[in-house]
């Protein structure tokens, strides 16, 4: 009798103890980021982070020469930031983060 009163007792608290949590999200609009691309000859836009590379060679007017269009060649490969992107399959990066004088190592004075 000790025991179904005990095992009563456990099941009603269990319930209550073991509720599940709401699930996390971060809403999309903290997600979102622009980047500002300039060209060489100065034209800029702005652009989503994570876009495609060539849509955003072509908002700035650059076209830059596809062969394959699948990323094997390379042809089609632009500088953004100091680094190389592959236009037809790659994304617009984030946008970088100017190191500082010290940061790079240099003397200050």
């Amino acid at each position: 009798m000790l025991r179904l009163l005990v095992l009563a007792l456990l099941l009603s608290l269990s319930s209550s103890f073991f509720v599940p949590s709401a699930p996390f999200a971060l809403p999309s609009s903290s997600l979102s980021a622009s980047v500002k691309l300039v060209n060489s000859a100065g034209k800029s836009c702005n652009v989503a982070e994570g876009s495609k590379m060539s849509a955003a060679c072509s908002k700035l007017g650059i076209k830059p020469k596809y062969s394959c269009k699948k990323g094997d060649c390379g042809s089609c490969t632009v500088s953004v930031g100091g680094s190389r992107v592959k236009a037809c399959v790659g994304k617009v990066p984030a946008a970088p983060r100017l190191k500082s004088v010290a940061e790079k190592g240099l003397m200050v004075k």
